[in-house]
């Protein structure tokens, strides 16, 4: 069977037996794609750093019959984010959208517009800068794979929330008016709700000159990671991480 090929950024990758790796892609051509690595760690030529969580690459892969697993045969980096400065921060970002991509994404299911999102966010997300770029994944994210609920709406009664305050509670799917909020109900501001208006409108580049401290915009984001952990029934190891930085 011939070698396919496609644009993928790595999103995992664990230790099977002694040299193997098992390695999960999002690739461009048939979404998320696990597959093994044979003697990943013993050969440079064909694998080099190329497997490092969020590098971009070609990937090289074939499929067997009755094999659940594909094989991965090699391959080349594009662009990889251990090419510009790497702190703290930043590393949990990576490692947050990896984690988002791996939990929320089905098996074999291509998405070209979520693919895009993923390199157009990589571009953005530099060490020092990593909280509007991190903001427009997540919003995009569960836009695309549609969790996301009416913003401008009570979920409840209908109403619009146009200047009205609006909020949002864990247990509970889209935003609430101030009559028919839950108890222990959290408040989505309205500079929130219109950045996400603004984001829906605009690509990740438009907002490169912003400066976002980590409070700005923060409860839009725990909305939507409460949204994400709702969905996959489980905490996200990294939405913990980004709350300490």
């Amino acid at each position: 069977m011939p070698l396919k090929q496609s644009d993928a950024i790595v999103l995992r990758t664990y230790p099977l037996r002694e040299a193997d790796l098992l390695v999960t892609l999002f690739t461009r051509a048939e979404g998320k794609v696990k597959g093994v690595a044979r003697a990943a760690k013993k050969s440079k030529r064909r694998f080099g750093g190329a497997l490092e969580p969020l590098t971009w690459v070609r990937a090289y892969y074939e499929d067997r019959e009755g094999q659940e697993l594909t094989r991965l045969d090699s391959c080349d980096i594009l662009e990889s984010p251990l090419s510009e400065t790497v702190d703290y921060p930043r590393v949990v970002a990576l490692e947050h959208i990896a984690e988002t991509l791996d939990e929320l994404l089905p098996d074999r299911e291509e998405n070209d517009a979520l693919f895009r999102l993923t390199v157009s966010v990589l571009h953005q997300l530099r060490a020092g800068s990593i909280w509007m770029p991190l903001t427009y994944f997540q919003l995009w994210l569960v836009r695309l794979v549609g969790f996301l609920p009416e913003l401008n709406e009570c979920v409840a009664c209908g109403a619009a929330l146009n200047g009205s305050r609006a909020y949002y509670h864990a247990l509970a799917d889209g935003l609430m008016c101030p009559q028919h909020k839950r108890l222990a109900s959290s408040e989505l501001s309205p500079a929130s709700r219109e950045m996400a208006s603004r984001m829906f409108r605009a690509s990740a580049e438009s907002f490169a000159a912003d400066t976002w401290a980590a409070g700005d915009y923060a409860d839009l984001r725990r909305l939507l990671v409460q949204i994400m952990q709702r969905h996959i029934e489980k905490k996200l190891v990294t939405a913990a991480m980004l709350a300490k930085l």
